[in-house]
């Protein structure tokens, strides 16, 4: 009996882990769209930019016969979760046509949210209610891991952009330096040139 249980506590986590979706990530070029397709009932759909201009980039997502289902336009990153009204493959596409020279890194995950519940194996009656709460127990710890890893997204949403931002300030804190190193070099050396001009002049004497 403890070993059915177990089986099926292990069948359901197999489940619930195949329902959840992987988040990837991809680098978009300058006046680059890039476009990914998925099979999909109910959908949830996340995506932030990492790096990359203003940390900003254009999207869409459309149904099979080509029709907008939602879409933003220079958005940071978001969160979203639709109903599928086409039965079909859906396409997710960014797109970086503002930038004319800046790539974009984009964290993304797409992930079903209405997968049915799978059936668990035939066990005696004894164990229905035991088992009926252990599956309710890992649906509701996928919906709290699901949480999590969408907390962590932000937190590292946020790290990347602040790394960028200091390494932005960096560089230009070096070209700066680097600027007024040469400006005052320059100078220095325009002064030398002057007083080595206004001394090496033809000697004026007076005649009595």
């Amino acid at each position: 009996m403890v070993w059915l249980a177990w089986t099926t506590a292990l069948a359901l986590l197999g489940a619930v882990q195949r329902v959840t979706g992987s988040a990837l990530t991809t680098t978009i070029n300058a006046n680059e769209r890039t476009c990914f397709y998925a099979g999909v009932d109910k959908v949830g759909f996340y995506f932030a930019v990492q790096s990359g201009g203003s940390f900003d980039i254009d999207w869409v997502v459309t149904d099979p016969s080509d029709t907008i289902v939602i879409e933003g336009e220079r958005e940071r990153q978001g969160d979203y979760i639709f109903t599928a009204h086409q039965v079909g493959e859906y396409s997710f596409c960014f797109s970086n046509d503002m930038s004319s020279f800046s790539e974009k890194l984009v964290d993304f995950d797409i992930m079903v949210e209405s997968e049915p519940r799978p059936v668990a194996p035939a066990k005696p009656t004894a164990l229905t209610e035991q088992t009926s709460a252990l599956e309710e127990s890992i649906y509701k710890l996928s919906g709290s891991l699901s949480s999590i890893q969408r907390t962590q997204k932000y937190f590292r949403t946020r790290e990347n952009r602040n790394v960028s931002t200091v390494r932005n300030t960096e560089w230009r804190i070096f070209f700066f330096s680097l600027l007024e190193c040469a400006m005052m070099v320059g100078m220095s050396a325009g002064q030398v040139w002057i007083v080595q001009k206004f001394f090496s002049g033809p000697s004026r004497r007076r005649q009595v």
